[in-house]
């Protein structure tokens, strides 16, 4: 797999996390996690090395949330072996296509 963004060990950016999960798709509509609009929030920890993101699913019974979610922990994992990774499933706000990006939205039309 290739990192995107050259991505360099040393330090690492939230552009960096965001274009990693970027690489992840949600197998239900084919749009990646990102435009898709389920990643809330992405904190950085440079003295503790640690990555924590706050993901969410389109709903509560989504058959494919345990794929998206490892998923998630597995591409930062690779991408960021330093960095201790923890990946949060958050309900609130609660999604709805509106969170869909832009780009997102042109690749369901």
């Amino acid at each position: 797999m290739k990192n995107p963004e050259n991505i360099q060990e040393k330090s690492v950016s939230k552009t960096q996390v965001v274009a990693a999960l970027g690489l992840i798709i949600d197998p239900e509509l084919g749009i990646n996690i990102v435009d898709m609009g389920l990643l809330y929030s992405v904190d950085i920890d440079e003295l503790g090395k640690s990555i924590l993101i706050n993901l969410t699913l389109s709903s509560r019974g989504c058959p494919m949330g345990a794929a998206i979610l490892g998923g998630a922990e597995n591409i930062l994992k690779s991408y960021f072996p330093r960095y201790v990774i923890e990946v949060q499933l958050v309900w609130e706000p609660a999604w709805t296509p509106e969170f869909i990006s832009e780009d997102g939205r042109q690749l369901l039309d």
